[in-house]
């Protein structure tokens, strides 16, 4: 059977459109995070694993995927369905790309239509304690859209099974926890629109924030393998102290974990990073790839990535944005580990240290 190629349509160039818009709003998208689909005729396009969504549009980044199957192998707990690659239409994949490691929950929901993406006004609120009260205070400004909270669950088949019993009522809003939002819809301009509306009710002005000091952090930084952010909204995460003990306090969301580590550095008063680097050697510590200078800003590894560098300002985004007083519900170690240890995730870094290495 010929399986119809919707990248000759106008429609798939609609969901690109949408695709590179969320990709390049840094407030929705960092890297490689974030993943959108769209279903036509019983195959299932969804972005490729590692990545970017920005890129929709100038490069080949969607995968035709089988969905039917795919949802028996999810609710029959086939292991294939963790990967998708079993799924893949591989006549209409040319680019031999790997289907995006949150295939099967894009696969669960019935929308035609699927956005995630990783939106720092809602990870701010979706890491409280008490984020059930908060969201649905804040989503109470969209009444007619549909919407449900998820549990934090490791992406992949645990997430997608915990969104498999929510997809039946046909959400048009989820909230994910300690990781970010799904808006489904009937159309591209319905997701489009729904996007505008539930970012607008979940929106929340950033603490204000002094210029780091760049000189400051170059002479901390000077003779390490270091550097002073390149991105100066980036330093945010070190300027208010209300910032600093949030991103000090624990990981937010999975990305967090997998670009910038389970541990984030700090610079006592004298110390430089070169001290730092000696310390964890003569300890036998890994070395942190963000460390905070209080009151100047942040240095990151000269090992990040172009990837991982973004992750630095989506931190900064997401940490200024929750509120003063809250009581944080931060991932577990079993959480860490399980986000460490995770062959899917492994890969997407590769592709990210590949892609910075063709980018250099």
């Amino acid at each position: 059977m010929t399986i119809p190629d919707l990248r000759k349509t106008d429609l798939f160039g609609d969901f690109l459109h949408l695709s590179s818009g969320i990709g390049n709003d840094i407030q929705k998208t960092q890297g490689a995070g974030g993943n959108t689909s769209i279903k036509h005729d019983g195959v299932m396009w969804v972005k490729a694993s590692g990545t970017w969504l920005a890129k929709a549009g100038e490069q080949d980044i969607m995968v035709p995927v089988l969905v039917d199957p795919l949802v028996t192998a999810l609710r029959e707990g086939d292991a294939r369905a963790e990967k998708s690659i079993d799924f893949v239409v591989d006549e209409l994949n040319s680019s031999g790309l790997r289907p995006s490691i949150e295939t099967s929950f894009h696969a669960a929901l019935q929308s035609p239509v699927v956005a995630h993406y990783h939106c720092v006004n809602a990870i701010a609120l979706a890491v409280l304690d008490r984020r059930d009260e908060v969201l649905a205070a804040r989503m109470a400004a969209v009444p007619d859209l549909k919407w449900a909270s998820i549990p934090y669950r490791r992406p992949g088949t645990p997430l997608a099974r915990e969104i498999g019993k929510a997809a039946a009522a046909r959400p048009d809003i989820l909230i994910l926890f300690n990781h970010g939002i799904i808006v489904c819809g009937d159309t591209v301009s319905e997701v489009a629109e729904r996007i505008d509306r539930v970012t607008e009710a979940l929106r929340s002005e950033p603490r204000a924030t002094a210029a780091p000091d760049l000189d400051a952090l170059a002479t901390a930084a000077k003779g390490s393998t270091f550097h002073a952010a390149k991105d100066l909204e980036s330093h945010a995460i070190a300027l208010p102290g209300i910032n600093q003990a949030l991103a000090l306090g624990g990981s937010l969301y999975p990305d967090h974990v997998i670009f910038l580590g389970i541990e984030i550095g700090t610079l006592t008063p004298g110390q430089n990073a070169t001290d730092l680097e000696a310390a964890c050697a003569r300890e036998g510590r890994e070395l942190p790839k963000l460390v905070i200078v209080p009151g100047k800003g942040i240095l990151l590894s000269n090992t990040l990535t172009a990837g991982g560098e973004v992750m630095a300002r989506c931190l900064a985004e997401v940490v200024g944005r929750i509120p003063d007083g809250e009581k944080i519900a931060y991932l577990s170690d079993a959480d860490e580990y399980e986000l460490t240890h995770w062959e899917a995730e492994q890969y997407r870094q590769a592709l990210d240290r590949q892609s910075t290495r063709h980018s250099a």
